[in-house]
């Protein structure tokens, strides 16, 4: 014999519906706090970026014709 199952009740899909929604909302609001962290932590690291590369005095860009000390550069190897 087959018995036919009733299944939830209103009032169960119901709460379960109310349920999925505040899970959704909650996932919402870790989604926004999980980005305003990384664009905080974004931010602190590119402020640290150019904090350093004030103090190494320069824009980290080398000279391909001449060196520092005057000398020739890096293309003079290849001539």
């Amino acid at each position: 014999m087959c018995f036919k199952s009733a299944g939830p009740s209103a009032a169960e899909n119901q709460a379960a519906a109310e349920q999925r929604v505040e899970a959704d909302l909650a996932k919402e609001q870790a989604i926004q706090e999980k980005a305003v962290q990384k664009k905080q932590t974004i931010g602190a690291a590119l402020d640290a970026r150019t904090a350093n590369a004030a103090k190494r005095g320069g824009a980290g860009r080398r000279s391909l014709f001449t060196s520092p000390g005057g000398a020739a550069g890096y293309l003079s190897r290849f001539e």
